[in-house]
């Protein structure tokens, strides 16, 4: 089937790592409390000016370094994230600069932490209906710029980092199945309101808004909803869970995904994490676990199921046969 496939992937974190005893000397929490509630014990963070498309960038240019494919072959570079550099241009506008792709064309795509896998989904239908021979699908996020440093809620969970992905037009495309899904009157991650700085702002401006979330109710929903939307997915393409190999859920919080493991019946072994080491680092979560999987084992003939879910509250899955 006329399609498209992953001919390489690369990963990028900043240098400076920030474990929960260092975290907790600026916030009120500790390492206890995160490890129970979440699972992660440390984060990267952009700490020395590396902004969103500088992460992007670099895992962009390690993915292109594996294919043994110059920027300059690429079609087009979709940036997948809710934190860019600013409103324009945008970040993939940005990367596409660094790189010297003159070649592509380039856009921002924003579905929070699901972006990745809408990213994929999109990709996929311009090698397949469009001109197009390959491209780039990066999820990337600086979100330690966006936190509250005072709302241990939210600020204990994100870490920074860049995952990539090169796609190519292919007779055999990889993806087999997908489901994307937006539900705009669920809130349970949303962005809350910083004060406005004058009345004349809060009367007649808008304000500028910075990431909260409603934990409780996000583990809730998530642990209710994507069970079902995996297997409804995974039931759309005649297989089952059983026939999957490897899953790679949104890392949000490890807890999170154990309990969907649960809620599923399937061994924790088939759960692809790092959010322990990363954090949760929005969209780019799930493309740096899929190249760490990449990286470890050999991947052809393999089915691996990418499952997002983020702000919106939107959420979806697409299925590669490898």
């Amino acid at each position: 089937m006329l399609g498209s496939k992953i001919r390489a992937s690369g990963h990028y974190v900043p240098a400076d790592l920030v474990s929960n005893d260092q975290l907790a000397e600026v916030v009120d929490t500790s390492d206890e409390w995160i490890v129970s509630h979440t699972g992660i014990r440390s984060r990267h963070v952009s700490l020395r000016g590396e902004n969103t498309s500088d992460l992007a960038t670099k895992a962009a240019e390690v993915t292109l370094q594996r294919a043994g494919i110059e920027a300059a072959a690429l079609d087009f570079i979709i940036v997948t994230t809710f934190t860019p550099d600013g409103l324009a241009p945008s970040t993939a506008a940005l990367v596409q600069r660094n790189l010297g792709a003159d070649h592509a064309f380039a856009f921002d795509l924003s579905t929070a932490c699901a972006g990745f896998v809408f990213g994929l989904a999109t990709a996929d239908k311009f090698l397949k209906a469009g001109p197009y021979q390959r491209g780039l699908v990066i999820a990337a996020e600086v979100n330690s710029k966006m936190m509250d440093f005072s709302d241990r809620t939210s600020t204990v969970f994100f870490g920074d980092g860049a995952g990539a992905v090169l796609l190519e037009k292919s007779e055999q495309g990889q993806l087999q199945a997908e489901s994307l899904h937006t539900k705009g009157d669920d809130k349970v991650v949303h962005s809350g309101l910083i004060p406005p700085l004058t009345k004349l702002a809060a009367d007649n401006y808008p304000t500028i808004q910075a990431f909260a979330q409603e934990g409780r109710q996000v583990f809730e929903t998530v642990t209710t909803v994507i069970p079902e939307h995996m297997q409804a997915v995974l039931a759309s393409a005649g297989l089952t869970l059983d026939d999957v190999d490897y899953f790679i859920l949104h890392q949000a919080n490890l807890r999170m995904i154990e309990q969907v493991a649960q809620r599923l019946e399937q061994p924790m072994a088939k759960f692809v994490t790092n959010v322990a080491d990363y954090g949760n680092a929005s969209s780019a979560g799930i493309a740096m676990a899929f190249d760490q999987l990449n990286q470890a084992v050999t991947l052809t003939g393999k089915k691996v199921l990418l499952t997002g879910f983020g702000a919106g509250f939107s959420y979806g899955s697409v299925l590669l046969d490898m």
